[in-house]
């Protein structure tokens, strides 16, 4: 509540919030400046004191596209529907680092944060928005990458169709970013009583990705097995980005359906339990 009267010295008046649900779109917009400022820092300081700089922005998906295309797409010899095994990994590669930046980031919000929480007030929510907002930018410059290579294959005669999908990349990006967010302040807010978690985000994230189409595509799953991968909410987002930019694989509307629906659900879910253990938080640590 803000109070007007000018023979004051405050401002603002932090009150307890009671119910399950404290989420105010319109108090983080007034904290959009504290939200830059944490992507500013926070995209700024990852490769600050590092030789190679912004390049390791480039290298670290490059990089993993080579290790794929050898181990999967050579040595393990696993299809990739027609499309050059560079392409195919890549785009599954840029899109899931996206997402896995997102959660794997957020999951740590209270606990790399516990300083900053204890001293001043602000929307908690705030930092984990920012950290979605730092990993959009960084896949935007690899998703420039993955635009290079996907024009040189198409100037080279590759058989690789843009399809009209590509109009629904936005919301694809947002959806990823979304879940990214929900399942890693869930994490989060888990991570200050069972701290056991922490160990477990890495390994678990690794796992999500090999049961999610990246280094193999849809086509190679049976059909009977169909309807449990549209359980995996980034299955369907990683096959329709790779289908809107490159004509393979195919979309499934129903899957897409499922997916949105687990992603508001988990979001939802995330809100509330982020909003419960940010009042107590301090009192843990």
């Amino acid at each position: 509540m803000e109070i007007r009267d000018e023979n004051e010295k405050w401002t603002t008046v932090i009150s307890p919030v009671h119910g399950w649900l404290h989420f105010s779109l319109k108090e983080l917009w007034r904290y959009r400046d504290l939200i830059a400022l944490f992507v500013r820092r926070d995209f700024v300081a990852v490769y600050k004191q590092t030789i190679l700089g912004p390049l390791w922005f480039l290298i670290q998906p490059l990089f993993s596209t080579i290790v794929f295309t050898v181990i999967f797409g050579r040595i393990a010899n696993i299809p990739t529907d027609g499309i050059p095994p560079m392409l195919f990994y890549m785009a599954g590669i840029v899109s899931w680092n996206y997402f896995s930046s997102c959660l794997t980031t957020t999951s740590n919000t209270f606990i790399a944060n516990a300083n900053i929480f204890g001293k001043v007030y602000f929307p908690r929510l705030a930092v984990p928005i920012s950290v979605v907002i730092v990993n959009l930018m960084t896949f935007v410059i690899q998703f420039l990458l993955f635009l290079g290579f996907l024009f040189y294959f198409y100037w080279r005669g590759v058989p690789v169709h843009l399809s009209g999908w590509i109009l629904l990349t936005p919301l694809l990006l947002g959806q990823m970013g979304i879940l990214g967010l929900g399942v890693g302040i869930l994490v989060s807010s888990l991570t200050t009583k069972y701290r056991d978690l922490t160990f477990v985000v890495g390994f678990g994230t690794q796992l999500w990705m090999y049961a999610t189409p990246i280094v193999y595509p849809m086509s190679q799953i049976p059909e009977r097995w169909q309807w449990l991968y549209a359980l995996n909410p980034m299955a369907s987002l990683i096959e329709t980005f790779r289908y809107a930019f490159l004509g393979s694989g195919s979309v499934n509307l129903a899957h897409l359906a499922v997916s949105a629906g687990m992603t508001i659900f988990i979001l939802c879910a995330g809100i509330v339990l982020f909003s419960r253990i940010e009042k107590s938080f301090m009192d843990t640590v």
